[in-house]
This record gives structure tokens, sequence and C-alpha cells, in this order.
């Protein structure tokens, strides 16, 4: 087996075009894979260039590219130029026109390109033939041999290995963007070594040729030369990425497909642009240099990676220009803004507005396109000046004894910034004020420190205050600034004299007294002091409050006297203690008065004697045992009350005979019954209580008692309540009161029958006795108060021969509800034969007789007294004819009644003719 033959790259050509002159690229630099690959030489790719150029050429127009192989250097290759007035070249070797030139009137013009590596300080140069298109004529429209080939990689057929070589890397095609044409425009030739003994066909496919966007790129498809069809833009498409076929006739394929990349050079075709058009900034004043203010920022479209978009800034101008014209500077690469000087004051300059420019091709100002923006930097406050006052010394007055009042309006000027904290004032007083009577608050609105007094004065202590007020900020001042004189000021106050209320001293005032001391004693001087010691006054003492009326006061002394007896029971005396309050009004104008409370603490002392308590209880018929626990109460106090002596009355002999009583402590004992069983009702015991006084007292209390039938357990079973049981004595006084009117009642209305019984009888006499010769009757009806009535003796009613006197009931224990059992009384005897005509006179003397009874129960409502005379001397009135019984009677008086009588007189009147 032979060994392959070493592979030799084919000829490479490089064609320029001369209208318009574009930036070509640099030559491709191919590498192969085998057993011989030469090693990579930096250099440009021809020692001479030739280019037709315009006629005129505009500034900044590009004009050629000089292709320079660096082999990897990257940026370290600078190049330079020979004439730098006219043409400049950038570092991807494309060169562009300084200035307008007009060539057809130079010329042909020679230029030296020099290449310089920055780290081995090698150089290489080149030479570029520059010919007006005017005198080119005769001169091809090329600068190289040949276009530049591609060849498809050739395959080894003889060997039985069939050993294959790796596909071409291809280096990329650079193309510049923006091109004028004339398009198309031949960029390279792809070529197969198969073309020598058949025809084939090329072919380029990917985007930009059949691919959107299409019919960028075309190829020759007998001759594969490839041209670009218009111009393009990098900020668009920044390269492309084609494969290259080769077919022959039938369509076969006899190559692989190779790549191709295409790169779009960037031009600078784009201006910077800021991203705001206005920018707000702010920095405080006094800020010292090298303080950030702020960064502005602007974007260009163009290549970041080449000149074209780097981007430089500067400040064009700045307004106003005080204290100096550089106040700020500006990073020209990040945009940022500090301070350079120093001198920043609000007060004198509030805001600062700079013009700010943005260049690409690293800020050249004669190749690079410029954008400007406005910055506007806002000054902001700090604290540098101290508030001052308006005057050094204030003046106010103030009526003493009042608080909450303005007595002066410190005024302060300050050239910060109005309503923030480095402009509101604060106050504080620094002398003059050791007891705190006065403060100066801030009025939010206007600044001003207001003077209130805030405890009261006394213009008897002090006259006049002069206070030293100082004047600070909320916050402190800046760092080297100090207050000034003017930030402390004085304020003198004077103090007007006021009519102060006289005082009692002490307040309250206590005093210790025995009780039940009598009227007119002199019990203490109340007096009060007036604080008007510049003021001559007299004083006058009234009472303001004496709830019981025990005291009287002198108006002139303020001596206070009793006029009743004090006593500590009274209900108007709490704990012992009783209050009274005086009033002290002087004699200024207007008049002031003040009170004082004097306080009088009685001393007990024994004058109330003991009661029984509780006052009511009940107990068993039989009681197995059935006692009850009373104890005694005594409103005065220890020792004047218990312990407690019990002891039951002698009187009735019937209570220590029933009843007895057995002491359990000294404030308690025990009532039980001495017999084994008592009738039911209601028992009143008299018990005698004695308290523990040094001059002891005695009472005797009653202590109602309720006998009951009871069940096993105890209780009470009674159904029949007495009236008076659960009555309280003002129920039982109502209920008396109630009976006495309505015997009143009756009274009058027995009264009034009476005489309309002596009227109606009067008018029945002067009847004729022929006319009306009827028998009268007379009815009395009887009408009793119930069952209890029917014990009555009504012997008064009859003759006193047939009065019988009573059996006289024992003394002792009685139910309330019974009559009472006392021995009667001996009344004189009524005459034993009344007139027969003076029955009404009769019934009234019986009437007195039974108000007049101490018997007679209180529920009587009417009495009868009934006389049919049974022995009277009057006879029968059933017949007129009747014996001479009444002869003893006179009947001359009827004579005195008339006419009418006058005949009954001689009737009955004459003798016994």
């Amino acid at each position: 087996m032979h060994p392959p033959p070493p592979f030799t790259p084919p000829n490479l050509l490089l064609i320029y075009d001369s209208l318009p002159p574009p930036c070509f690229p640099p030559p491709l630099q191919i590498a192969a894979e085998g057993r011989g690959t030469p090693p990579c030489r930096p250099g440009f790719s021809e020692d001479v260039y030739k280019v037709v150029v315009p006629d005129i050429t505009e500034k900044g127009q590009p004009l050629f590219n000089v292709g320079f192989v660096d082999c990897g250097r990257g940026g370290l290759v600078r190049f330079e130029c020979s004439n730098p007035s006219d043409f400049r070249i950038e570092a991807d070797g494309v060169v562009y026109a300084v200035r307008s030139i007009q060539h057809s009137t130079l010329p042909a013009l020679t230029l030296l390109i020099k290449a310089s590596d920055t780290t081995t300080q090698q150089q290489w140069v080149t030479q570029v033939r520059l010919t007006p298109s005017t005198l080119s004529s005769a001169v091809p429209p090329v600068i190289s041999k040949d276009l530049k080939e591609i060849a498809f990689p050739s395959r080894n057929m003889d060997s039985q290995l069939k050993r294959m070589k790796r596909d071409w890397v291809i280096p990329p095609i650079n193309v510049p963007e923006n091109s004028r044409g004339p398009f198309p425009q031949e960029l390279v030739r792809i070529r197969s070594d198969h073309d020598k003994n058949r025809s084939l066909r090329y072919s380029v496919t990917g985007p930009g040729a059949d691919q959107p966007p299409t019919g960028i790129f075309i190829i020759d498809p007998i001759s594969g030369e490839l041209s670009v069809n218009k111009p393009l833009d990098r900020e668009h498409i920044s390269n492309f990425h084609l494969r290259a076929h080769a077919v022959d006739l039938n369509g076969n394929q006899v190559e692989n497909p190779i790549d191709i990349v295409i790169n779009v050079i960037d031009m600078n075709d784009n201006r910077p642009e800021f991203t705001h058009q206005i920018w707000n900034g702010t920095v405080p004043e006094g800020s010292k240099p090298g303080t950030f203010v702020m960064t502005v920022t602007s974007v260009d479209k163009d290549d970041p990676k080449t000149a074209n978009g780097m981007l430089r800034y500067k400040i064009l101008s700045q307004n106003p220009e005080s204290p100096t014209s550089n106040m700020f500077t500006i990073n020209n690469k990040t945009g940022g803004i500090i301070t350079v000087a120093a001198g920043l004051d609000r007060e004198k300059v509030p805001q600062y507005t700079l013009i700010i420019q943005a260049t690409d091709m690293e800020g050249n100002p004669m190749y690079g396109l410029s954008n400007t923006a406005t910055a506007v930097i806002r000054v902001t406050d700090v604290n540098d000046n101290p508030p001052e006052f308006t005057a050094e010394t204030f003046f106010g007055e103030v009526p003493e004894n009042r608080v909450n009042v303005i007595v002066a309006n410190l005024t302060v000027t300050d050239k910060d910034q109005p309503n923030t904290p480095a402009w509101n004032a604060v106050y504080k007083i620094t002398g003059g004020d050791p007891t705190g009577r006065f403060s100066v608050p801030t009025d939010p609105t206007t600044n001003e420190g207001l003077v209130t007094v805030v405890k009261p004065i006394d213009y008897e202590i002090s006259r006049t205050y002069v206070l030293t007020v100082e004047a600070r900020n909320e916050v402190p001042l800046a760092r080297g600034i100090h207050s000034p004189r003017q930030s402390t000021a004085t304020v003198s106050i004077r103090v007007i004299d006021m009519n102060e209320s006289p005082y009692f001293e002490p307040n309250p005032k206590l005093i210790r007294l025995e009780e039940g001391m009598m009227p007119e004693s002199t019990l203490t001087t109340f007096t009060a002091q007036d604080p008007d010691r510049f003021m001559p006054q007299t004083i006058r003492y009234s009472k303001l409050s004496d709830p019981a009326n025990w005291l009287r006061i002198d108006p002139n002394t303020g001596r206070i006297k009793t006029i009743a007896i004090l006593d500590r029971e009274s209900p108007f005396v709490k704990n012992s203690l009783y209050n009274a309050t005086f009033l002290a009004t002087d004699s200024g104008i207007p008049p002031a008065s003040g009170t004082g409370t004097l306080q009088i603490f009685l001393l007990d002392i024994n004058d109330n004697a003991p009661k029984v308590f509780p006052q009511e209880a009940e107990i068993c018929e039989k009681p197995e045992p059935n006692a009850i626990n009373i104890t005694a109460v005594d409103g005065d106090l220890n020792p004047n009350a218990g312990p407690f002596a019990f002891e039951l009355a002698h009187r009735p002999s019937d209570v220590r005979r029933n009843w007895t009583i057995t002491r359990v402590s000294g404030d308690y004992a025990q009532v039980s019954l001495k017999i084994g069983y008592l009738e039911s009702g209601i028992y009143e015991i008299p018990i005698i209580i004695t308290d523990s006084g040094n001059l002891p007292m005695s009472n005797t209390s009653y202590l109602r008692i309720k006998v009951c039938q009871c069940d096993i357990s105890g209780d009470c079973t009674d159904q029949e309540h007495i009236m008076a049981a659960g009555l309280g004595t003002g129920a039982i006084i109502a209920i008396l009161l109630c009976i006495i009117i309505l015997l009143i009642l009756v009274l009058l209305f027995v009264v009034w029958m009476k005489r309309r019984d002596k009227e109606r009888q009067a008018k029945q006499l002067l009847i004729d006795p022929e006319d009306d010769v009827r028998d009268n009757i007379l009815k009395y009806d009887e009408e009793g108060g119930g069952e209890e009535d029917q014990d009555y003796d009504l012997s008064q009613l009859q003759q006193p021969d047939t009065i019988e006197p009573d059996a006289i009931k024992p003394v002792g224990i009685r139910r309330l509800d019974e009559r009472p059992l006392h021995p009667e009384p001996q009344y004189p005897m009524r005459s034993a034969a009344p007139h027969p005509g003076d029955i009404g006179d009769f019934i009234n003397e019986g009437l007195k007789a039974a108000d007049n009874d101490p018997t007679a129960p209180p529920y009587d409502s009417l009495l009868v007294f009934d006389y049919e005379g049974s022995g009277s001397t009057a006879g029968s009135l059933s017949s007129l004819n009747s014996s001479s019984s009444g002869g003893d009677q006179d009947y001359d008086y009827l004579n005195d009644w008339g006419p009418r009588f006058r005949k009954l007189a001689d009737m009955y009147g004459g003798s016994d003719d």
C-alpha cells in the first residue's frame, strides 16, 4: 500500500471592487488536517493594495479594508496610517475618510499601513495605492489576481483502506454592512476538484439563500461564485450560516456539503440614545468633592465589541456656573456624575442643569456619532443655618394664678428650607425659671416660640421673671456649623397682682368633742388668711353647709358656737364624724371667696337605752324544746353598749310564771316557755335590758311572740292569722285612724238622723187628731258589730230595777283580740225613770257613756238603745180613752204650742171635771 501524496491547498484569490470601495474581509485562512500542516504566519494578505476610490468622499465614509492575518492575536494588533489627517484606520482594518476629499484634484496617492503587536513590538507594513475613479478607466477594477476560491476537500480513492479526511474548517467570511454595491457583489468562489473531468452544478442553502430572508445570497451554479444581492444590516442579522453543495448533472452528490459562515461587519451607522431625555438627581448642599450624584446611561445599537458601540460621556455645559463652572464631572465610561468642587449652597443655588453628551467611537469627536441629554441636579437642604432671633429681648405680662396663658411670641429667622427639620425651631429655657413655671412650645405654622405659663405664679413671691431662651432646629447643625449669639434671647415677664381667694388653714380642721354639748357652747375659731399682702382687705365668714343645723359662725371673728345639742347618733354623723363647710369672703373688687371644712369628731356618751332585737318571733304551742334567741341594739358605742343584762318584767305577774330568760353571752339571751302548753295567739313579753355604761341605762322593751300550732318539723301550720300579726306600727296606726274617722262619720250621721226625727215628730204633733188618728209606732232597729257585740250589757236601756251586776273576771295574761278583763269602773247610776218625753236625751246620754267607756271595743260602729217602757208611768197608748193614769202629768204646756194644741190641753190638762 502506497502512502497518500501530500495535500496542497489550491490558490485563493481575493477580488476587490472599485465602486464603491467596500470594506473587504481579510483573506480566508484554511486549515487542513494531514501529514503536513503549514504553520500560521501573521501579516498582511497583500504587500501592495490597489484601490479605486470615488472622486469625492464624505467625512467618515469607509473606503477600503486591508486584510491582516493575526493568528489569534486578537486585539493585540494596532494599525496606523501614514496620513492621519485625511484617513484613519480602525482595529478591524477598515479605512475611513477623516474629511471630505475630492480625489480628482489630487495625484495618485500611496498610503502606508503599519500593524504593530503591542506585546512583542513586531511590525508589518503594506502599501495602498489610491486611484480616483476618473483616472481608472484603463485600470481593471480589481486589486488582486482572481476571486478567492473555496475547494471541496478531495478524497483518496486509491487506498484500499479508503481513509477519509475530515472536512475543511472554513474561516468566516466578513461582509461590511450597508454596502452601496454595485449588486450582486461577489464574495467567494466555490470549486470542486471533480469539475476537471465532468460538469458540476453548485448551490447554497440556509437562511439568506433558500430560507427566509431569501434572496440575500446567490450562487452561480456553473462557476460557483457566491455573491451578496443587497446591503446587509448587522443590527438586524449579524451573521449567516450557509451550506455549499456540489452535484453532477444527474443530481448526484459528488462532494460532502461544506459550511460557510458569513459575518456582517459592523459599521458606525447608529447614534447613541439616552434611555431618558431628562435625568433627575439630588446632592446635599455642602457635599465634599467626589460625592456621587447620579448615573446617566445611553445605548448604541452598533456592536459594543467594536469602537462603533463604545460610548464615552462628557459634560457640555453647566447652568448656573456658580460658584464655579465645573462643579461636577462625569465618568466618561459609566456615566456616573460626581462633584469635583466644594461650595454647594442650597440657599444660593438650589438647582443645577447639565447638558450630557454621549459619543461612540470611544468618544472620538471627529469620527464618532453623538447625542445629548439633560441632567437636573437638585441641591437638597442640610441644617447649615441656625435659627436667629429677630430681637435680643422680648417682653410680656401675665396675671398671677393664671395657667395656659401665652405671655410672649418669640420670632426667629432661618435660611433653611421652610417646613423641614432643618427649619423647624425648638425652644428651650436655659435660665430664669428654676421652678419650671414656663414652657416655650413651637407654633407649627409660623415657627414662633410661644412663652406659656404652665404653673400658677404668685405676685406676692415674685413680681418679674427674666428668662433666657435658646432656639435650635429639630436636627443638629451640620458639622462645622456653630450656633451664633443671635440664637439666644431674653424674655422679660411682668406679673400683674390679682385679688386672690382667702384660704383656711388647716383645711379641713378636725376637733374632738363629746356629744351632748348644750346650745351656745363655743367649739373653736375657724379663720381664713388672705394671700393678698399688698391689698388691705377684710374677711367675713358665713355658713355654707351644716346638714343638722347645729352650728353658727361669727361673721367677723370666725368663732363657731352650737345652736343645738350635738348627737353622735344623728343620721348626719358618719363614723362619729360630722362635717360642716364655711365660706370666707374678702372685700376685694371683685370679691373673692374660699371654703373650709370643719370636721367634728363626736365622742360617745351613754345616752341611748338598749332595745330588744328582734322585736318579733314565733314559737309552737308545745315547745320541745323551743327557745328564742334575742339580743339588744344600742345606739351607743362600747363601752356604753354591751355586754347587756336581760331580765323579765315583774308585771304582769304571769310573765315570770309562763316565761323564762336565760343569758347566753354578754350580748345574747334565750327566751323560752316554762309551761308545757300555751294557747295560740300573740303575746307581748316585757324585757328589761341594761347596758354597761359608766352610768348604765335600762329600758323595758316588748318582745312580740306569736304562739302557733306546729307540725312535726316544728313549722307553724296555722291557716288563720291574727290581723295584727304581720303588721307594723305604721300600718296599725293607719288602721286606727280609719276606724276613728269612720266612727266620727257614724256619729255625725246619727246626729243628723236625730234632728230629722225631731222635726218629723214635731210635724206629726201639729196635725189635728181628727185628721190623723193613726197610732204612731216607733221602730228601733238593732244592728251590732258582730258576734262579739252580743255580750254588751243593755240594762241601761231598761228600768233600773232590772240591772244585775256581772261577775268580775280575774286579772292576768289576756289575748289581744279579747275584751279587757279589768274590773269594771263604777259609773254614776242613771235616773231610774227618765222623762217619757225626752227619749232623745236618754239616747244621747247612753251614747256619751259608751264613748267614755274604756272597755268598749274599738270596732263598735253603732249602739242601739231600745226602750219600750215596761214600767212606764205613761201607761198604755193603745186607747185615748184610757184611765187617768196620766193624770199626774201636766199638759198645760200644750197651750204654748198654738190654737191646734189648746183643745188637747183642755182634754188632758184639765181637772177631773
